[in-house]
């Protein structure tokens, strides 16, 4: 996968143009290569992981968001991403698939601070608005701290 990207890479640089972002079949693969890293691919790896999959709904990034998710809530690991990574990873998506798994982290006391910080930045959330709200409600202070950003419009 990491030869076939390169040599796209390459070619459409030929051209002048910018490669195409990973599609949801290359992510899959990514994240296998994230789990067992290559050595000397671990930058690599993370600029494709970070850079190179299109934020929102697209298929890939469903892949990314499951993959970061599992690594959030220990699911599954890699070596260049620890939880609190994950959830910084997930706050870029600017919403979508990564929206559910942000507002899970509001409960974990270890990732809310990230959770929170990458939900008051997040402005597509749609009716998941209503999932923060209530974790505000009950008590939650992340939550809490997400609505205020919010209501103070920090998040833009």
């Amino acid at each position: 996968m990491l030869e076939e990207y390169r040599k796209h890479v390459a070619e459409r640089a030929a051209e002048g143009i910018v490669p195409k972002p990973l599609d949801a079949t290359q992510m899959a693969a990514l994240v296998e290569l994230l789990k067992n890293p290559p050595a000397g691919e671990e930058e690599f790896l993370l600029d494709l992981l970070t850079h190179r999959v299109p934020p929102g709904v697209d298929e890939a990034a469903y892949v990314k968001a499951g993959f970061l998710a599992a690594v959030a809530k220990g699911e599954t690991t890699s070596p260049l991403i620890a939880p609190e990574k994950a959830i910084e990873l997930l706050g870029t998506m600017q919403g979508g698939y990564n929206i559910h798994p942000l507002i899970d982290a509001l409960d974990d006391a270890k990732l809310a601070p990230g959770a929170a910080k990458a939900l008051s930045h997040t402005l597509l959330m749609f009716d998941n608005f209503y999932d923060v709200e209530e974790k505000a409600k009950a008590g939650n202070d992340y939550a809490k701290q997400v609505m205020q950003s919010w209501a103070d419009a920090n998040g833009s």
